[in-house]
């Protein structure tokens, strides 16, 4: 993040339009809740606010999402491993924070956090080792290499493995839109989980 004030700013819900509040429900468990406008209504993720300055991409986004965090094949726990280190890479601080906060809930310790950041995975099992392995591969060279591939093989299925292939993808994605509008946290997102993104690789 290069900015404290975002280049796009999240729409306020006072101004979604009908068509942006019919993308949200249905799709978002808390839909009527943020839209709802009441003093006690929960902040709506910043997310959410970029996509309702465009409901019909929105809503196909959110419907793909919720296959890959919802009604995927893969491990939760390796995907959130993949997810971290692009957000790491890509030096994205809105995806790291919400995305370390996912990882703790399915009991990822601070010690693998700090692992994924420095790409100090030796003592790894060897799952989450390829996993981190294939997510370097294809944001470095766009393409997982024949041993990495061969090697995973060994541990997830087909559903699996392109499930995999489509989280870095949409995450590297996701990073790109997030540091472009200059993302800021969400209201109530905490402190940032250590260690801090930093702005660029040394």
């Amino acid at each position: 993040m290069t900015s404290t004030v975002p280049r796009l700013a999240p729409l306020p819900v006072g101004e979604w339009t009908e068509d942006a509040r019919a993308m949200l429900r249905g799709r978002v468990a808390r839909a009527d809740r943020y839209l709802s406008g009441a003093p006690d209504a929960p902040p709506m993720p910043n997310i959410l606010g970029i996509l309702g300055h465009h409901p019909e991409l929105g809503g196909a986004w959110l419907k793909y999402n919720g296959l890959l965090l919802e009604r995927a094949t893969l491990d939760p726990r390796l995907r959130e491993l993949a997810v971290l280190r692009v957000a790491w890479r890509t030096r994205s601080a809105y995806e790291w924070r919400q995305h370390t906060r996912m990882a703790r809930d399915l009991g990822i310790g601070d010690q693998t956090i700090e692992d994924i950041a420095c790409g100090e995975t030796g003592t790894w099992p060897e799952p989450d080792r390829l996993v981190l392995a294939a997510t370097d591969e294809l944001l470095d060279r766009y393409r997982v290499s024949d041993a990495t591939w061969a090697a995973l093989t060994g541990h997830l299925d087909t559903h699996q493995l392109l499930e995999l292939l489509f989280v870095a993808g949409s995450y590297l994605c996701l990073a790109l839109v997030f540091n472009s509008v200059d993302l800021q946290p969400d209201p109530d997102a905490g402190p940032a989980a250590a260690p801090e993104v930093p702005e660029s690789e040394e």
